[in-house]
């Protein structure tokens, strides 16, 4: 698959191999939807683990779970070589079966010939991901997954009350 658009491997074995890994568990939660939202990310990076979480007093359970990726790798600098788990199907299917290509191609609409949703943060989330060689993986939601338990704790904690 091509950079950034699958899971497995992508791009060039050798050239992303010298990569600084990155493993990065990321999650969104509303309290209602819409409703006050929160997003989290736990990123792994030579042992270290860092937390994230933000929230909007207004916002969708979809954008929160975009949001997660796009600030977990805002804050990477340089390129990278990115493992992101979500259990968000929205979020995984997009690049496991390449729907940003078609609405790209599309002019934006989606298989229903209407506006992507949510087009503001695909755009930014693809362009990040273009930035990095980025695989994508499904963890089961709150199936005791610790990584992914805590990464919804934090998309829990950011919802503002």
């Amino acid at each position: 698959m091509g950079r950034g658009q699958g899971e497995g491997s992508s791009g060039n074995p050798s050239s992303m191999s010298s990569l600084p890994p990155v493993i990065m568990y990321t999650d969104g939660a509303c309290s209602g939807n819409p409703g006050p939202g929160g997003w989290g990310v736990l990123l792994i990076e030579d042992g270290r683990e860092i937390e994230m979480a933000g929230g909007e007093s207004l916002t969708t359970n979809q954008r929160m779970e975009l949001t997660a990726p796009i600030q977990g790798l805002r804050s990477l600098a340089g390129r990278r070589r990115v493992a992101i788990h979500s259990d968000s199907a929205y979020v995984i299917n997009c690049f496991r079966d390449r729907w940003f290509e078609r609405w790209r191609k599309n002019g934006w609409m989606n298989s229903q010939k209407k506006p992507v949703e949510n087009r503001d943060l695909w755009e930014a989330l693809i362009a990040l991901v273009e930035q990095h060689d980025v695989t994508w993986h499904k963890v089961a939601g709150h199936s005791g997954h610790p990584q992914n338990d805590r990464a919804d704790a934090l998309a829990r904690s950011g919802i503002p009350r």
